[in-house]
């Protein structure tokens, strides 16, 4: 990336960024008091962590616009550590998680991302829409006539507004005109500061108070391991789907170091690991944030909130912020993909549904890509399968007998190979001609060679012709180089 590059990714459109992150703040704020919940620590280490991703990334990171934080997919891996070993555990496991990023990014890992599918980020996208919404669905039970009518009325603003004006993001016009409305006519609803004590004061540095012994690592690694891996896919599926939104291109190795380095800073300001949110980076994205100016300003304005407009942001209604989620769950989701169900092949829909099922069942983001990830290999393996034709070819005089290989072998596929060969036929002389086939791995060869076998085995003579230099090396690891012709 060139410094000029660089530059204007922090100064382009100013006010429509510095808005952009406005809002993505207050989005923040509810979903990580929730997170924080679910990995068992108090609101600020969330809070604190988000302030602290956003800053760094902003300065590190490789894909402009995207807003970081303590996201839920990492809380869920944090909470068993936490409730077994409590949080000073988890600040080591989150130096050491970011550490493992950084390595990541500096080895060029990142290339692995090219392993999942449209399908499953389509999945990846509907399955984050449907758990953002129904993250909703709390703050809607067991509530008075009034929840309902303020949140009603912030949808109406959120989606009417912007016909009118674009100047200032509808979602802040919400929060601003729904806080003026229940401070001016008190009714009974819930505010943010129902959601959990905010803090009041600057995050400092500190370092984990834990016994650095080889038995302390043995209960960390695991779960820093698990945290990174599932930080990192979070963040470059977001980029991924920002790099779509937005026609452009970012740096995915950038954005592993730069999560990495912004990790190893949570850590040490005694927060828990973040990543990616692909929630709050869309409500960003809609509002016209597309700069590192809009993540930084998500991370300072978050801080300016908790400490000098504490009051006012505890007075926040939770209806307003529910407004602002059903609408960042709505662009989220992929509503073409509904369409695509019927059009589209059955294996790729399968992926789809199979990836979103996963993940809502499990709120796991990692665990629904990891299936569809799996699920796509094996059926591309299948479709790969059937592509392989072997054809039989007789001489006159019934004595050579030329099988003619056409298309990919490897472990999947080569049992297509022996089903055609005819080990009791009369002809004593066989040829398997590879011009048209590619062998693919060692299985592929140790079909071939055992096949070879099996026929020398009638007193046939074998002949392997046309193999390319893969399969000649392939061969020769086996210990067969003699088999080619």
């Amino acid at each position: 990336m060139s410094v000029q590059q660089y530059v204007r990714e922090w100064t382009e459109q100013p006010v429509r960024n510095v808005l952009a992150g406005m809002v993505g703040t207050f989005a923040l704020i509810p979903e990580v008091i929730a997170f924080s919940y679910v990995a068992g620590v108090a609101p600020e280490v969330g809070l604190f962590a988000s302030f602290v991703i956003s800053i760094a990334i902003a300065i590190t990171g490789g894909r402009p616009g995207m807003i970081s934080g303590a996201a839920g997919s990492v809380a869920l891996v944090a909470a068993d550590l936490v409730h077994g070993h409590g949080l000073q555990y988890l600040l080591l496991a989150t130096l050491l998680a970011g550490g493992m990023q950084v390595l990541f990014g500096l080895l060029r890992l990142q290339s692995m991302m090219r392993f999942v599918s449209r399908e499953v980020a389509t999945g990846f996208v509907n399955a984050l829409a449907i758990l953002i919404f129904s993250a909703q669905i709390p703050q809607m039970l067991h509530v008075t006539w009034h929840t309902y009518a303020l949140i009603a009325l912030g949808l109406a603003i959120v989606y009417l507004l912007p016909r009118l004006s674009t100047a200032v993001p509808s979602p802040l016009i919400c929060i601003l005109v729904l806080t003026g409305i229940s401070l001016a006519v008190p009714m009974p609803i819930h505010v943010v500061a129902d959601l959990g004590a905010l803090p009041t004061g600057l995050p400092h540095l500190t370092w984990p108070q834990v016994p650095l012994s080889w038995s302390t690592f043995q209960i960390v690694l695991p779960y820093a391991f698990a945290m990174a891996m599932v930080g990192l896919l979070e963040s470059l599926m977001t980029a991924t789907v920002v790099d779509e939104l937005t026609d452009t291109h970012s740096s995915k190795r950038m954005e592993c170091t730069g999560l990495g380095i912004s990790n190893i800073f949570v850590g040490l300001f005694g927060g828990m690991a973040g990543c990616g949110m692909i929630g709050q980076t869309v409500g960003n994205l809609r509002y016209g944030g597309r700069g590192r100016l809009s993540t930084f300003t998500a991370g300072a304005f978050l801080l300016l909130l908790l400490v000098a407009m504490h009051r006012f942001v505890a007075q926040v209604p939770v209806a307003a912020l529910v407004a602002i989620m059903i609408m960042v769950s709505i662009s989220t989701f992929s509503w073409s993909s509904l369409r695509e169900l019927v059009a589209h092949p059955k294996l790729s829909s399968t992926v789809m549904l199979a990836t979103v099922v996963v993940v809502v069942l499990t709120h796991d983001l990692a665990a629904g890509v990891g299936c569809g990830v799996l699920l796509n290999g094996l059926f591309f393996s299948f479709q790969v399968m059937k592509l392989v034709q072997v054809r039989a070819e007789d001489t006159p005089d019934g004595t050579t007998r030329t099988y003619h290989v056409r298309g990919q072998l490897f472990f999947a596929s080569t049992s297509v190979l022996t089903d055609a060969v005819d080990f009791q036929g009369p002809a004593k002389n066989v040829v398997i001609d590879l011009a048209d086939a590619q062998l693919w791995d060692i299985s592929a060869a140790d079909t071939l060679e055992k096949t070879a076998t099996r026929l020398e085995g009638r007193g046939k003579t074998v002949t392997i012709l046309h193999a390319d230099a893969r399969a000649a090396k392939l061969l020769a690891t086996l210990g067969h180089p003699n088999l080619l012709a």
